[in-house]
């Protein structure tokens, strides 16, 4: 007994020495001219405040304990956090390379090819080659007409499907976060290898079967936040074995996108005339094998897949649930559609550009429901200066723009969905929205997004009439997630309009 008592003493006296001194050793270190920040406690650091929805702790952080700029501490990583336009401005102009480099996180090692893909690499000459790739060879106007067919196709398909499940006299109800989430992935996947893993047509059911699968555990990935990233004795142990998980994780893409790499092989061998992004790319290969090897070739789809998904059916059903709740709106931009296009046949992606009111609905939903909130973090490579602030060097940085997209001082009642704003000429609708991020590492795919969620929502809108389940409306709620999805998947009321017949003919 008197044994325990003294060993728990002698425990006890250590900690606290070891929390004395943490706060005096920090106390001594902490330049004067760092962002305000807010008490945190040694080894956790401000990990205490972190809860879902993470964009919405952060603003509270903002405003209780500093403003635009705040200093924090996860674990022992240093971070700081942009809650404002001009803050985050000066990150991607003047800032920009200092800023462009990426924190080493668990997924990126594990599941991004030991972090050599165009999202997770660091700053440097195999994250330029890859960005270089991604805008020439997959993401150019050229690369992206030659696959209007296959985009167009599929929302046929869906407004086919559509179309059977009512009349053009009785509204029913339909589970819209399913049926957009299967069409973009059939989408993503027709591109990348000709493949339907979704509906009807399916060919190979076992391989769709473990798409669907690699689909759901990826899901979950992004869900979680691994706190081994932040406090280094958690990563050593493995904490809830989050790395084994990982290292499972990114067995199993691998597995399934080598696979997808060698059928592509194989048929090329065989002369057999695909189209899709991989025969494209293994073209290439034979001409360059020192920049399109096979972990580039999968590193590329891999990222193509996980951040060019989810975003989209996200975005898309944002838009519809924004569209339901304001009949005035949905029904302005049926009335521009209608005059545009006409009700002889479906929109095109060619349409898109004239279809204004269109194009201030997406503009609107991205900024309330920016597909990553918090934009995927940077890191500092260099000491540097930010909104007069010292930032030091191996900071991460946390853009909120979620926050930004709703700050009252840049937009007349923020939390409203107006499209209207951007009308103007000169006043909000010219403010820059940060949804792609900004700068040299701002998403290559939002040529790709934007005719998707364009395309999808206009045909949505042309062909049926929506309404709200009941007179209640929607709950617009953000669930978990990066990417920000709504917490209750959004059920609605369509009906088929007279014109359904003649446009998907």
């Amino acid at each position: 007994m008197g044994d325990n008592y003294l060993i728990s003493i002698f425990l006890i006296s250590i900690l606290t020495l070891v929390f004395v001194l943490a706060i005096k050793s920090r106390s001594r270190r902490r330049p004067k001219n760092l962002p305000p920040s807010p008490p945190s406690f040694p080894i956790l650091g401000h990990l205490h405040y972190i809860k879902d929805p993470l964009h919405r702790t952060l603003l509270d952080l903002s405003k209780r304990y500093g403003g635009p700029i705040i200093s924090l501490q996860f674990g022992s990583r240093p971070v700081v956090l942009i809650s404002s336009w001009a803050a985050a401005e000066e990150c991607f102009t003047r800032n920009d390379i200092v800023l462009a480099n990426r924190p080493r996180l668990l997924p990126g090692k594990y599941v991004a090819y030991d972090y050599t893909t165009v999202l997770t690499a660091p700053y440097g000459n195999h994250w330029r080659n890859l960005r270089r790739i991604g805008a020439l060879e997959i993401f150019s106007t050229h690369r992206l007409d030659a696959f209007s067919w296959v985009r167009k196709d599929e929302i046929r398909r869906l407004l086919k499907k559509l179309s059977t499940l009512g009349t053009t006299e009785d509204f029913t109800k339909v589970e819209v976060k399913s049926l957009l989430a299967d069409l973009i992935f059939n989408i993503m996947m027709r591109m990348i290898a000709g493949k339907r893993y979704y509906g009807d047509d399916v060919t190979n059911v076992e391989e769709a079967m473990r798409f669907r699968e690699l689909v759901r555990d990826l899901s979950e990935a992004a869900i979680a936040t691994y706190p081994g990233d932040f406090v280094p004795l958690l990563r050593w142990i493995d904490y809830k074995g989050y790395k084994k998980n990982a290292i499972r994780l990114g067995e199993k893409l691998d597995k399934f996108l080598q696979g997808l790499v060698d059928e592509g092989r194989r048929k090329k061998s065989t002369q057999e005339n695909t189209n899709t992004m991989i025969d494209h790319l293994l073209s290439l290969q034979e001409s360059e094998p020192e920049y399109y090897t096979d972990q580039i070739i999968k590193g590329l789809m891999l990222i193509f897949l996980a951040a060019g998904t989810d975003t989209s059916s996200i975005t898309l059903e944002w838009a519809l649930a924004n569209l339901i709740n304001s009949p005035s709106v949905l029904e302005k931009a049926k009335v521009e559609i209608d005059s545009e296009i006409g009700q002889d046949r479906l929109i095109d992606e060619a349409d898109l550009p004239k279809l204004r009111y269109l194009q201030n609905v997406m503009s609107e939903t991205y900024r309330l429901y920016p597909a990553t909130p918090t934009l995927f973090p940077h890191m500092s490579s260099e000491a540097c200066d930010i909104g007069g602030f010292h930032i030091p060097r191996n900071t991460m940085v946390l853009v909120n723009a979620w926050a930004i997209h709703r700050d009252p001082e840049l937009w007349h009642e923020p939390t409203s969905f107006m499209p209207e704003r951007f009308e103007s000429l000169g006043g909000e609708g010219q403010k820059p929205l940060l949804s792609f991020g900004m700068g040299r590492r701002a998403c290559l795919g939002a040529p790709l997004a934007h005719r998707l969620v364009g395309l999808t929502l206009g045909s949505l809108i042309q062909c049926f009439n929506w309404k709200r389940m009941s007179e209640v409306k929607v709950d617009m709620l953000e669930g978990q997630g990066i990417t920000m999805p709504k917490a209750e998947p959004l059920e609605a009321l369509c009906r088929a309009r007279h014109i359904i017949g003649k446009v998907i003919s």
